[in-house]
């Protein structure tokens, strides 16, 4: 979170990792994604390390890369937090990412999603 957040969102955050899920803040995603493409430049490319994934951890993959949480993943997909928690590992594993930002990162220069999209 940055120091600026508003109030309401500092709550929310407190309530994600108080109930032990990670969380990055979508300012945050979004200057990572920013820095990101301007150095690489804005083609992504295919990886073949997304084929390891199967349909339901790639999505996973495309929510976690819009800066949703665990919880706001599990209602998005009707799945049980537990699951979404999986499910983030499992992506976290095959890709050998080591925390959510990365993934974020992956997912965009891999075309996962799309900036602006």
């Amino acid at each position: 979170m940055l120091k600026d957040a508003p109030a309401d969102e500092l709550v929310r955050a407190v309530r994600v990792v108080a109930g032990g899920d990670q969380l990055l803040a979508p300012s945050i995603t979004r200057r990572l994604i920013e820095e990101s493409t301007r150095r690489r430049g804005t083609v992504p490319r295919h990886s073949p390390q997304l084929d390891l994934l199967t349909a339901r951890e790639r999505e996973v993959l495309e929510l976690v890369a819009g800066g949703l949480s665990n919880g706001e993943i599990a209602d998005e997909l009707f799945l049980a937090e537990q699951t979404v928690k999986t499910h983030v590992s499992r992506v976290l594993t095959k890709l050998a990412l080591r925390d959510l930002a990365q993934a974020v990162v992956f997912a965009y220069e891999h075309g996962v999603v799309v900036p602006g999209a």
